[in-house]
Formats: structure tokens, sequence, C-alpha cells
């Protein structure tokens, strides 16, 4: 099939099956496409849909993004993970009031050099938006190109990725480019899926390299498997009478930073230390069953330790963190809301 083969029928098919009432497609303004791109990266459209109108609804322009404190940032990001994506969007919006007068810049290398901001979500923002013809490459695209085109390799090779931007270039139409890369992505989520892909319905089907020789479970090609490292750590659950824990904001850097977080220690001594620098008795402790958590690099493998306090109110404490009552627990980290769920459950 030609490119111009191939930009017809994709179109055709959108016009006929594509998605048009997503909350961030109307008005598909730069600021509602770059939100709902960061927050699509890793995470599917089911569950981004209510986080992105919560955002809006708080955050509903580039100013008050940019005017928020980055832990209210975090606060409304809390439990769709990946939280460096929340940062990179409450720095970029300051960036952008700070260095661009508020507006996004209209040339991909510029919006690449914004943070959180990559080569795919570049050409989505100037595409989907401002109409301009820009490749994109996300999860969907790739795993489409693979197939359609039999591309072996892992996509996250250099080689692999810099032939799938070739492509990717190439495909793109003059005209209505924002229309094909929103078809290409739909295709890619609704049709072309990572496993049992609907080729029945696919209208690329007859010149796709995959369906023609049945190998579409191949491609794309997995990372050559690595395994991950194991950290362990201890996590301090202090309760009062009621029902209210000691929670500390984490530090802006590593995993879950500036989140609400139970104290977390590397070793049982250093959690004991801790206990008796504030004056806690560390005989009534109790070591609760291990818990793993993996992130996209490595697992973390905890111990929560519970201490109850009754009804006593150290006062050391409050000066690193404070005392939150079950109501306010929604907003930790998925693992840590997990964990004191089950423990009042």
């Amino acid at each position: 099939m030609t490119p111009h083969g191939f930009q017809h029928t994709v179109l055709c098919w959108h016009e006929l099956h594509g998605r048009k009432n997503l909350p961030w497609q109307t008005p598909n303004d730069p600021y509602r496409v770059w939100v709902s791109e960061i927050m699509l990266q890793q995470t599917q459209v089911v569950t981004v849909r209510g986080y992105f109108e919560a955002f809006m609804h708080r955050f509903p322009n580039l100013e008050s993004l940019a005017a928020a404190q980055p832990e209210e940032v975090l606060s409304i990001w809390a439990g769709l993970g990946y939280y460096a994506r929340a940062r990179n969007l409450h720095q970029c919006a300051r960036t952008l009031i700070d260095k661009h007068g508020g507006k996004f810049p209209t040339e991909q290398k510029s919006l690449e050099a914004l943070p959180g901001i990559g080569r795919s979500t570049a050409g989505a923002i100037l595409s989907l938006s401002l109409g301009q013809r820009a490749a994109i490459l996300d999860g969907n695209v790739r795993r489409l190109l693979t197939r359609y085109f039999r591309i072996p390799g892992w996509p996250g090779d250099p080689k692999v990725q810099s032939r799938l931007w070739t492509l990717s270039e190439s495909l793109v139409p003059e005209r209505h480019p924002g229309t094909f890369n929103q078809a290409l992505m739909d295709l890619g989520s609704l049709v072309c899926t990572p496993r049992r892909p609907s080729c029945g319905d696919c209208p690329l089907a007859t010149g796709c390299g995959a369906r023609a020789d049945g190998t579409q479970g191949l491609y794309p090609e997995k990372k050559p498997p690595r395994p991950k490292p194991v950290r362990e750590s201890y996590f301090l659950i202090l309760r009062r009478s009621g029902g209210s824990y000691y929670l500390e904001t984490r530090a802006e850097t590593g995993i879950w930073g500036g989140l609400l977080c139970l104290p977390e220690f590397r070793t049982l001594e250093a959690l004991k230390e801790w206990l008796s620098s504030n004056k806690i008795e560390s005989h009534d402790i109790v070591k609760l069953a291990s818990r793993r958590h993996t992130f996209t690099h490595f697992h973390l493998d905890f111990i929560p330790i519970l201490s109850d306090i009754g009804s006593r109110w150290p006062e050391g404490l409050l000066a690193t963190g404070s005392f939150v009552s079950q109501e306010r627990l929604e907003r930790l980290p998925a693992p840590i809301h997990h964990l004191l769920s089950s423990i009042e459950a």
C-alpha cells in the first residue's frame, strides 16, 4: 500500500470508528492536549479520564497550574503513579509562564526542550492542537507499525526506534495531520491491541505483514530480560487511638516524591533509634507481614512495623510531620493506602 493509500484508509476508518469525544478533545487546545499526553504515558485512557477531569477542574489553564504549590499538584495526581510526570508538568508550566509568555512554542525542538516533553509528546501537541505536520510514536503507534511493516527488534533499541520514527514521519499527511495521528493511536488502542488484535476489524489488514504470516503476537519484540534489583525497607505505622496515623512529606526526588507517606527506614535498627530519639517505647512494636511493590526498575520489599501509642501526642514529631485521620488517607501512594486500609479492615 502506498503512503497515500495508507493515509486515506486510516482517515476513513477514523471517520466511522475513531474516538471523537474524549475529555481533552473539546476543546483540543495545547494545554489540554499536553496534560492528557503526559497522563496517558504508561496509563490507559479509561484510567486517565477521571484524573484529567479532576485536574482540569482544579487547574483549568496554564496560569492556575503554574501558580499552584508542588504538593497541591501531587495531591491531585496521587494514585495515577509515575509521579515524576506531575513534577515535570508543574515545572514545565512555570517555565512556559516565565520564559515563553504563557504560550506553547510552535517549533518541535523548542517544545522538546521543556521539562517532561519528549519527541512524541511534542508531535502530539503540534499536530492535535495546532494542525502542524508532526509525527508521533506512542506505544500504540509503535505496535501498529512494527506489525504492519514486520520490524524486528525491541522498539527501545536506538536503531529500531530510528527506523520507526522515519516511518511515522513519512506517513503523516500534509492535510489533517492531527486527525491522522489520533486515528493511528485509536487504531492501535482499539483494534491492534497487545493481545488478541481484532485483525478482522482492521482496515490495514490486507497489507499487514505480521497478519500475512500469523506472527502478530511476535511484534513488537519484548525488551531483552534483565532481572530487577530488590530494595528492602521498613515502614513505621505510628497509630494514635481513634485511628490517626503519623505521616511525613517525602523528599521531592525519588519514589513518591513530595507525597505524604509513612516514615521509611532501611534497617530495623534505624527505625528503633528513631523511636528512641522521639521517646517512644520500641518494645511495643509489632512486625507485620512483608509486602512487595514493583516499580518500573526495581522491586520494593517492605516490612510494616506497627506501634500503637494510645492518646499520646509526641510533640517532637510535629516539626517533621503530622497525625492524619482515616478520612484523609486516600491521597497516599497506592501501596501505603492499601496497607493502612487493610489494617483498619
